[in-house]
């Protein structure tokens, strides 16, 4: 098992992140009233697309709006952009406008709520540009050398899809990731939980 250095003793990870006591959460803590170990879960990845959506993250733009993924699918496939390289005329994007809300309107989507979330999971994917995102923060739990648990502190936001989560030092172990969606930017596409096959 992979030796960690640098161990930080805490009492309290919450109080010491709103104290901001420190640039960046510490990667290994022990926790004086229980003597647990708390290692930081990596993550890495968690902005795939469905291939038919273009790079779009319906997964995110149709939770924002309150509608599953195939509404909102369904809606934009009626849509006409402008070829590649090209801004759209005033008039296909008013016609656009109008085929989405034809379909959206009547699950209770108003046009300014479907213009702030257009607009906030907006970005242009040839500049390398990615939605706003949030990288979550997750400590396993670890006792007498294994990993009993995990402490979500934030589950950050903006995961289009499971990120890959792996604990230093036990890297060998698979863990689950499940996401949660909801019409709050600030947690939509969230990380609800962890979970291993090997945690009891």
């Amino acid at each position: 098992m992979k030796r960690l250095t640098g161990v930080l003793m805490l009492t309290s990870l919450p109080s010491l992140l709103l104290a901001g006591c420190a640039p960046a959460p510490p990667d290994h803590i022990v926790d004086e009233a229980t003597g647990t170990e708390k290692i930081k879960v990596e993550f890495t990845g968690g902005h795939d697309t469905n291939p038919v959506d273009h790079g779009r993250p319906v997964v995110l733009i149709a939770a924002a709006l309150g509608v599953p993924s195939e509404v909102f699918r369904d809606a934009f496939s009626r849509v006409k952009p402008a070829p590649a390289g090209t801004s759209p005329s005033h008039d296909r994007v008013h016609e656009n406008k109008r085929v989405l809300m034809e379909a959206l309107g009547p699950h209770g989507i108003t046009n300014e709520r479907l213009d702030e979330v257009s607009n906030y999971y907006r970005y242009v994917r040839s500049r390398g540009e990615l939605w706003p995102t949030e990288p979550a923060l997750v400590y396993a739990l670890i006792e007498d050398g294994k990993i009993v648990g995990f402490e979500i502190i934030n589950g950050g936001s903006g995961y289009s899809s499971p990120p890959v989560a792996v604990v230093p030092g036990w890297e060998t172990q698979p863990l689950q990731v499940e996401l949660a969606y909801g019409d709050t930017f600030e947690t939509n596409g969230s990380v609800q939980s962890i979970t291993s096959e090997e945690v009891n």
